[in-house]
């Protein structure tokens, strides 16, 4: 049984090894890709309807009483 396991443990890390990380052209897409996310998020909070519902969020939180 322990023989099972060990070979299959092996077989395991010997596949993790293979694939261990990103190359450098996946680590470019995903910077680009999270660059854009982030000019799209901030493009959307600062249009003037959900900035002006965050503000009012804001100031309801704020003057809420305990």
């Amino acid at each position: 049984m322990h023989r099972g396991m060990r070979a299959r443990l092996r077989a395991l890390t010997g596949r993790m090894r293979r694939d261990a990380g990103m190359v450098t052209s996946e680590y470019a897409m995903g910077i680009i890709a999270a660059v854009a996310f982030a000019v799209l998020l901030y493009e959307v909070v600062t249009s003037g309807q959900v900035k002006t519902e965050l503000q009012n969020i804001v100031k309801r939180a704020l003057s809420a009483r305990m």
